[in-house]
């Protein structure tokens, strides 16, 4: 099967990938400074995809898998590799026999050092435009904005960056449960994805709430949350407390001194929370892991330089993970390598 690479500095911002990719820890001399990601470049329809990788860790061999949409690639056909030697980098796979004619395919990359990426590009030829726009595969996640309340009855939203092709369904509750587990509101088919307009019922048993969740899911794992005011127009995303918050809290490592302390930084943090941080075992995303202090979001957004004690119990520990978390359902996690490191 013939591969082709071409390793190179990419100086384009590409956006996120949906479907986020392990996030790395920090080690002597292979780190990722952020989440690895792939976004799509370019198609020949039956023959071959061109991918871009960003910030993916120095001087490891990733398998190439391509599979059936849907599936993440996961146990996918065996596509090539990649040895990568900087942290960005432009590749082209051929598209597997088994996989022509197929519309849309997954694809993958893993190591055996746990870090992964995936996406999913449309089989039609289709060369990048610009060098940052992207024909085919999504990049990035939903997000929707309140355009208008009447109370009690209906709330307007516009929603930006739907995936194609998917089923969501639209649930309303209380305030600060992001409508997980809330009432069904409604359905809609995403289409063409892109930005589009919608209205939706609030339902009999939130009338009179000052406050309501909305969020809207489909069966592959897309979703976005938001809330509103229930007041009539002009008082939707905008009253006496703060706006509503949107998208989610991720964490970076920033330096570790063994058996010693990690510091981490944060990008988009809602404000006023208390997240409780917790470490364990590698591989349990910190949850039930032992309590090693909290942090409070104050006016929210990004920090940097919060420093955590690891707890007696994980000295020793190759890996640790770690993670914040409220009480009431937001939360971010990464992992680490228990070595020096700045």
């Amino acid at each position: 099967m013939k591969v082709h690479y071409m390793f190179k500095l990419v100086r384009f911002a590409v956006p996120l990938i949906m479907a986020f990719a392990l996030v790395a820890g920090v080690t002597g001399t292979s780190q990722a400074s952020s989440v690895p990601s792939i976004a799509i470049e370019a198609v020949e329809a039956d023959k071959n995809v061109t991918i871009t990788g960003i910030n993916f860790p120095t001087d490891l061999k990733f398998v190439v898998r391509m599979g059936a949409y849907g599936t993440y690639a996961l146990g996918g056909i065996k596509a090539g590799k990649v040895e990568t030697s900087a942290d960005k980098f432009v590749a082209t796979f051929d598209i597997p026999a088994e996989l022509k004619g197929a519309k849309r395919i997954a694809i993958r990359l893993d190591s055996a050092n746990g870090y992964y990426a995936y996406n999913w590009f449309y089989n039609n030829t289709a060369p990048v435009k610009d060098g940052t726009e992207v024909s085919g595969g999504y990049a990035g996640y939903p997000t929707f904005t309140i355009t208008d309340v009447e109370r009690n009855s209906a709330v307007d939203i516009e929603i930006k960056n739907l995936p194609v092709g998917q089923s969501f369904t639209v649930r309303m509750g209380e305030y600060m449960t992001m409508a997980l587990g809330g009432i069904e509101a409604g359905k809609f088919d995403s289409g063409e994805g892109g930005t589009v307009k919608k209205t939706f019922s609030i339902p009999a048993a939130l009338a009179d709430k000052e406050k309501v969740a909305i969020r809207f899911d489909s069966p592959e794992g897309y979703y976005a949350y938001n809330w509103f005011w229930n007041h009539s127009t002009g008082a939707a995303a905008a009253g006496p407390e703060t706006p509503a918050y949107t998208g989610i809290p991720t964490i970076h490592i920033d330096a570790v001194v063994r058996d010693g302390k990690v510091t981490l930084s944060g990008k988009n943090f809602p404000a006023d929370k208390t997240f409780a941080v917790t470490m364990g075992a590698y591989g349990t995303r910190g949850i039930g892991g032992i309590a090693a202090g909290s942090y409070a979001s104050g006016a929210g957004g990004d920090f940097s330089g919060q420093t955590f004690n690891i707890p007696a119990d994980l000295a020793g520990s190759y890996r640790i993970a770690i993670r914040l978390a409220t009480e009431d359902g937001f939360y971010a996690y990464n992992w680490f390598f228990n070595n020096d490191s700045e």
